[in-house]
């Protein structure tokens, strides 16, 4: 059984918002453990009975259909495809990608959905900054993109989902998966761009050196955590 972060002690001390906890989990963590987990410590968080919480995670290989996902983007159900509630389309998950998972509290910092996932996009972008790559939006496209020449390729995702203002779900950064493992689907239904990771830039980054990396720009960008 996987192990998961201990439901931890109130958001609030003397009325005050406690630093949200950063948890690598090791190893592959089914899906379905990993929103179960979620929805319950977002009920918790909304409760105030439980801190913030950003859980680092891998999975085995997997296909996630958002809410606006067409059943014509899925070309190859060659792995697990599971429904979320979480915005956005198709998206592939699998080994050698890292998952952040972010469980914000919005009621006690600010209830802006739209800026909170710019925040995401900036995590992202100084994330890879920090590996000398040039992340950029894109007006239209979900994600964070890298410009090869006269092409463009997503390198990290966001599908994000907030119940009694409280987030769930989150990010994806591809560090080195099997980029093959996309061909399943039309990833996030756009079809005129591919995908690219850390390790097809040329970059031979370890996961312990993204995750150094993620943990410095969220700080940057949302404030301080607290590691166990």
């Amino acid at each position: 059984m996987t192990e998961h972060p201990a439901q931890s002690s109130p958001i609030t001390v003397s009325g005050a918002l406690r630093k949200p906890e950063w948890i690598v989990n090791a190893g592959l963590l089914p899906y379905p453990e990993a929103v179960a987990f979620m929805e319950a410590r977002a009920e918790k968080i909304a409760a105030h009975e439980a801190r913030e919480l950003v859980w680092m995670i891998e999975h085995p290989p997997i296909y996630t259909a958002g809410t606006s996902a067409k059943d014509e983007d899925l070309v190859d159900r060659r792995f697990p495809v599971f429904a979320t509630g979480r915005g956005g389309q198709y998206t592939y998950h699998g080994p050698g990608q890292r998952v952040g998972y972010v469980m914000l509290d919005l009621a006690r910092r600010t209830k802006d959905v739209r800026a909170f996932v710019r925040d995401l996009e900036e995590w992202l972008i100084q994330t890879l900054a920090s590996f000398n790559v040039k992340g950029e939006r894109r007006e239209g496209r979900v994600g964070i993109w890298v410009v090869r020449g006269s092409r463009e390729d997503k390198i990290a995702a966001i599908g994000v989902r907030v119940r009694h203002w409280v987030t769930f779900h989150g990010v994806s950064i591809n560090v080195d998966p099997d980029l093959s493992h996309f061909d399943g689907i039309v990833p996030c239904g756009i079809s005129e761009h591919g995908v690219t990771s850390l390790a097809d830039l040329g970059l031979p980054v370890t996961m312990a050196d993204v995750d150094v990396a993620m943990k410095a720009a969220f700080e940057k960008v949302f404030g301080p955590v607290s590691s166990l």
